[in-house]
């Protein structure tokens, strides 16, 4: 009855014309947490919203049920289980996933789960499949199409493969994709300025700096800056690096208390502008 009731409210509300508007900050946090809320979501992805707070940081990066929404790298589909739903009557969702051609292993396996999982809900019948990689020439979206382009944790994994270059080129494929005042929204590991030094690439972890001097090479300006999804827990020196905490816990047993303890990582959580002139 539960799960009855919540389709039939989150329905209601992205029919409303008020939560398309956005007239308030309050009804827009209203069909965000519904969608948090919805049927389809699994247990272990809702066991994770204490550390990600999905509906503080989407509404932190502007996203409304009427949004185009770019999700860069959606992995297993964490926020796809709440961004479909959010945007299935009135917003457009591309789930920038793994190209299709690609010869890496790890690519094909994560990009056929996510298409698995897709095809075995109607909620996602709406999501628009295109494809993002470091180096890859597929647009994420159709040019100037997005309000916001969203990236959770990849910053590193990008980095460590192209460097500064690397990492200019991705944000102007996300500026292109974006609308004028669009918005990126990174969330990312965060290391701390002090351990900006030695072989902190390995980690997971990177530094706030160096991703707002990236983007902002890119032609982006830093808007905001919100501690939403920081945890002052969190050293950023652990021996296996970010992989240590959960959810991972790349030490298995090994001080899983005092990791479990710790919780998820500390992360950064920037909000760029694509201006409105050029």
């Amino acid at each position: 009855m539960k799960t009855i009731k919540l389709a039939i409210a989150l329905s209601a509300l992205l029919l409303s014309p008020l939560a398309v508007a956005g007239d308030t900050a309050q009804q827009q946090a209203e069909a965000l947490q519904l969608a948090v809320d919805h049927q389809s979501r699994s247990p272990a992805n809702v066991a994770r919203d204490k550390y990600r707070n999905p509906v503080a940081t989407l509404q932190f990066f502007d996203v409304t049920p009427a949004s185009t929404v770019v999700e860069i790298s959606p992995g297993g589909g964490w926020y796809s289980e709440i961004l479909a739903p959010l945007l299935a009557a009135h917003g457009t969702y591309y789930a920038a996933h793994f190209p299709a051609d690609s010869t890496s292993d790890y690519y094909k396996r994560n990009r056929a789960a996510f298409v698995e999982k897709l095809a075995a809900n109607p909620v996602y019948n709406r999501v628009q499949l295109t494809e993002f990689a470091p180096g890859n020439s597929a647009a994420i979206a159709p040019a100037g199409s997005a309000d916001v382009v969203l990236t959770f944790r990849n910053l590193h994994n990008w980095y460590s493969n192209g460097g500064d270059d690397g990492m200019v080129t991705i944000f102007k494929d996300f500026y292109t994709a974006l609308k004028p005042g669009g918005v990126l929204g990174v969330v990312e590991h965060r290391l701390p300025a002090d351990k900006a030094s030695g072989d902190w690439q390995k980690t997971g972890y990177f530094p706030q700096a160096l991703a707002v001097r990236l983007a902002e090479q890119a032609g982006f300006v830093l808007e905001a800056q919100s501690e939403i999804n920081a945890n002052p827990k969190d050293s950023a020196d652990h021996p296996g690096g970010v992989w240590t905490l959960p959810p991972v816990l790349r030490l298995k047993e090994q001080n899983k208390d005092k990791y479990l303890a710790i919780g998820e990582s500390d992360r950064m959580t920037l909000k760029f502008r694509k201006p409105l002139t050029q």
